[in-house]
């Protein structure tokens, strides 16, 4: 293959491929273009070397460190094994230049308040009223109250609403999963009201998207949602206590996790059997990802902690009485 768009086309034939077999390739998909419009760029018209997948990982990345580097590269991995079946001289950086590409920093735990002035904040994004004040804060207040990734909630259609049973079907996850979601009946309550509201600027029909965007009709997309959480958060200038720089949108999931295991930590229950009944909630596909919060956020080792102390007194009382 020749022209001055090589990389382009097997990148494009390469998602073509996967998306035929039924993976989505969102973020993976738009950073494998980006590489192959970087190759391209530079002039780059050979088999795949690791001296450009290095360049592109360090001079392309959003933020200049290692850690981002590593994860640009990995995202690059399926695809050079696909250069590689097409073209042996393929070459791909050995081992991990750039450190581990996998890391988990303990997130951002909202108080009751910041969640509060969260949908507050949100409920006054318009004088006049409208859907987008209503969609915010529904939108929020659904996160909140679920843990639903924002991915899922925003791919919620209308007819994955069941008002009767007072719960959604979340379709398509992570890995492909479908899971019922109960709801709590104040939750419920919320998306009957914005149903009201909602059905005055769109279809209401089983296909339609439950969160719609004012300014264009369509679905609401992530990337209207993280601008003006940013606007948000700016105002209400709530400084971040995890690992991370800044309070995100997914630390609403985060949040909800947390409390429940600190509710349950507090009254004494079983964890190790709800554990398994919150890893399906939240559609964690490995329990461990729940069990993960107890050793990441402070307030959840805080109360182990203390249930281990008057566990080990306990203990001492027997062995000495």
């Amino acid at each position: 293959m020749s022209g001055p768009h090589i990389m382009l086309a097997l990148a494009e034939a390469y998602l073509a491929e996967r998306r035929s077999l039924g993976f989505k390739l969102d973020r993976s998909g738009s950073l494998t273009l980006a590489f192959a419009r970087f190759a391209d760029a530079t002039g780059h018209t050979g088999p795949l070397t690791a001296a450009v997948v290095l360049r592109w990982a360090r001079e392309k990345a959003q933020h200049p460190d290692p850690f981002t580097w590593a994860g640009r590269i990995n995202v690059l991995r399926p695809f050079a094994r696909f250069l590689a079946d097409r073209d042996p001289v393929t070459a791909f950086p050995e081992g991990s230049p750039f450190g581990r590409s996998h890391r988990r920093i303990a997130p951002h735990i909202y108080t009751p308040a910041e969640v509060e002035a969260l949908i507050a904040a949100a409920g006054r994004l318009s004088r006049t009223g409208g859907l987008t004040p209503a969609t915010f804060t529904t939108l929020f207040g659904l996160l909140a109250t679920t843990g639903l990734r924002i991915s899922e909630a925003l791919r919620l259609c209308s007819g994955d609403i069941d008002d009767e049973q007072e719960q959604i079907t979340v379709r398509h996850s992570k890995f492909q999963r479908t899971r019922l979601v109960p709801l709590h009946s104040t939750t419920a309550e919320a998306l009957r009201a914005y149903f009201r509201i909602r059905a005055r600027y769109g279809p209401t029909d089983t296909v339609a998207p439950l969160f719609l965007s004012e300014k264009t009709g369509g679905a609401l997309h992530y990337h209207s949602v993280r601008s003006i959480f940013g606007v948000i958060s700016a105002e209400l200038g709530i400084v971040a206590r995890g690992g991370h720089r800044v309070i995100r949108i997914h630390d609403l999931r985060h949040t909800f996790i947390c409390r429940r295991l600190m509710l349950w930590q507090e009254s004494g229950d079983n964890l190790s059997n709800a554990m398994m009944a919150l890893s399906t909630y939240v559609g964690h596909v490995n329990v461990g990802d729940t069990y993960w919060y107890l050793q990441a956020v402070p307030e959840l080792m805080a109360i182990a902690g203390d249930r281990f102390e008057a566990f080990g007194a306990k203990v001492g009382e027997v062995c000495h009485g």
